[in-house]
């Protein structure tokens, strides 16, 4: 039995337009409606850090109508990082819309998130996006986006997909690739209703419903979200909660929300095929079943992909502690790793021999600096340490992470880059030259990526792009050696100023510049030369009676680099940590003091 309703997620690299896509859909649809003065750009992008970054981050469920037929359409995350997220909503959808941006054809993350849909049997519509831009080559695009789907091992019925050419930001969609041509989104609404299967049903299966997402609300508690495959759900049912370990509980709903537009709305009843949202089961997780009381039969548990990259997460123990943050202690920390969990099935937090101190593991390093982003701007204070390779062993065989990293740089700069590859054990797999630009792709341990991105942007002055996913386990491909930096370190706490700061720059480069804070430990740039420098930067100038010849001439500063969270994550070294704090990212040795250092040090 099929339903007058419609699934899909909308996927692609980043920054290829797709949550702009989103956007047009919705503002043309039958049922949207929003204020005037609350309409925005990146309606889907809600959430600060993904309005600040241009990515989706979080998966995000919204419903439009269109000739009488509701579409769920889910904007899902382009990074590899947040895979976790892609994995699960393959489950809860029927087909897929693939973004191509009309100049860089499919990218990396298009490869990844694509093979998920693939493997998971969906149907997908291409549409070529950004045909608006000058240098757009929406036939090329095409001719690879066809490459790619035979590469993944698509079978015939998905390599045969229908395409359109669309500029999401003009809110325009077309079978051809003429803009002229085009008024609205609606040929890609039909494209939508044609080809995309609706649910298929069978009326006499037992309820079931996979828990794909976790939302909470102040009011009604955890809220999972997911399809509903089987059955009827109503509000105040009761029903078999299946865990992934499949034990199986007795729990009841306590209210069933639909997707209208943008938002969740109370209703009496779900049907089979729809996404729906529910409350009122406190302890229900990603990938567990509701299943029917009397018929429990359990869904497939979702599959994710092991994390590759871990950290410490620790109590800030700085002599700065407790004056810039509103949580700052273990119990804080830990409870806020725990509620993480329950949402983020990709991540993983093990306990330590320290009650204040946690190993959290994630899929990437972008994926663990977005979860110290959130929590520095909830007002948590915490320090991290280097991130580090998650290693295996099987059959005597140690085993490391290898990603595949593509790049893209002017010609003149792709010696430097196969150099720089070369020795942090880079295998070229691809390298092609198309107008003055150079393509690569390189086979890498996960390892040798890691503080590659600052050297990258240097050496390419900041023309190259650089993206990359996981491959997989590998055997352990050798030693890496790689030129370490010192550090330079402050001596005293106090306030920094110029006469101190002039003094240290020309022993390297600076992080900071006058009047800021610091304090013993605390590294304030970085030494020209391997080892680690100890300077007073709070050092005043010693005031006398005699003038000397350049009296009165301002001696210069230069601009200290300012430290990003990546890039202090990039350039930390064993014995560092980054002091995280909502106001501060700080870098500082492990012992503060010099004493500290060296008894540890033997």
């Amino acid at each position: 039995m099929e339903t007058a309703l419609r699934n899909i997620a909308i996927i692609a690299h980043v920054d290829h337009g797709k949550t702009t896509l989103v956007d047009a859909l919705l503002k043309q649809s039958e049922n949207f409606k929003i204020k005037s003065d609350a309409i925005q750009e990146l309606i889907m992008d809600s959430n600060e850090l993904e309005r600040e970054r241009g990515i989706t981050i979080f998966s995000k469920n919204a419903s439009v109508r269109y000739q009488g037929i509701k579409i769920n359409i889910v904007d899902t995350p382009g990074h590899a990082d947040f895979g976790g997220e892609v994995e699960r909503i393959m489950r809860m959808v029927d087909g897929v819309l693939l973004v191509v941006d009309a100049k860089e054809g499919p990218m990396p993350q298009t490869k990844f998130v694509l093979r998920k849909a693939i493997q998971a049997g969906h149907k997908a519509i291409v549409v070529i996006n950004k045909i608006d831009k000058p240098d757009s080559r929406p036939e090329w695009a095409l001719n690879e986006t066809f490459d790619l789907f035979i590469e993944l091992g698509a079978t015939d019925e998905q390599i045969n997909f229908p395409v359109i050419y669309a500029s999401g930001a003009q809110g325009k969609a077309g079978l051809k690739s003429d803009l002229h041509d085009m008024k609205t989104v609606e040929p890609l609404f039909d494209a939508i209703i044609n080809h995309i299967p609706a649910p298929r049903i069978d009326p006499s299966a037992p309820l079931q419903m996979l828990t794909v997402n976790l939302a909470y609300d102040n009011y009604k508690g955890k809220i999972a979200i997911g399809r509903l495959y089987s059955g009827t759900l109503k509000k105040g049912t009761q029903v078999a909660h299946i865990t992934r370990k499949g034990e199986i509980k007795k729990a009841q709903v306590t209210g069933v929300m639909l997707f209208d537009g943008l938002t969740r709305i109370d209703a009496e009843e779900a049907r089979a095929g729809d996404i729906v949202a529910i409350y009122g089961i406190p302890d229900v997780s990603i990938g567990e079943t509701l299943a029917d009381l009397e018929n429990p039969v359990p869904l497939p548990v979702i599959k994710i992909d092991e994390p590759t990259i871990k950290m410490t997460f620790g109590v800030n123990t700085s002599p700065f502690m407790g004056k810039e943050g509103e949580y700052t202690t273990s119990r804080n920390i830990q409870e806020r790793l725990t509620r993480e969990l329950e949402t983020d099935v990709a991540l993983s937090v093990t306990e330590t021999d320290s009650p204040d101190r946690w190993i959290v593991a994630g899929r990437g390093e972008l994926h663990l600096s977005i979860l110290i982003e959130k929590m520095r701007r909830e007002g948590y204070e915490l320090e991290v340490s280097k991130p580090q390779v998650i290693f295996k062993e099987e059959q005597g065989i140690l085993l490391e992470p290898i990603e595949l990293v593509s790049i893209e740089v002017p010609e003149a700069f792709s010696g430097t880059v196969i150099e720089a590859m070369g020795r942090r054990l880079g295998i070229m797999r691809d390298m092609r030259v198309d107008r003055g630009e150079t393509f690569m792709d390189f086979a890498i341990p996960t390892r040798g990526l890691m503080g590659f991105r600052n050297e990258f942007l240097t050496s390419t002055r900041g023309k190259g792009i650089m993206n990359s996913i996981f491959l997989g386990y590998e055997p352990h491909k050798g030693d890496l050696t790689l030129s370490s930096h010192g550090s330079l370190v402050a001596s005293e706490t106090g306030t920094s100023n110029s006469y101190g700061l002039l003094a240290a720059q020309e022993r390297g480069e600076l992080f900071i510049g006058p009047g800021v804070p610091v304090y013993e430990g605390m590294v304030f740039g970085k030494n020209a030369k391997v080892n680690d420098i100890i300077i007073n930067v709070c050092r005043e100038k010693q005031l006398t009676n005699f003038r000397t010849k350049n009296f009165g001439v301002q001696e210069g500063l230069e601009v200290p680099r300012e430290m990003s969270l990546e890039d202090a994550l990039d350039y930390i070294g064993d014995d560092e940590r980054v002091e995280i704090t909502p106001k501060s990212i700080r870098i500082r040795k492990m012992y503060l003091t010099e004493n500290e250092r060296k008894k540890n040090s033997r």
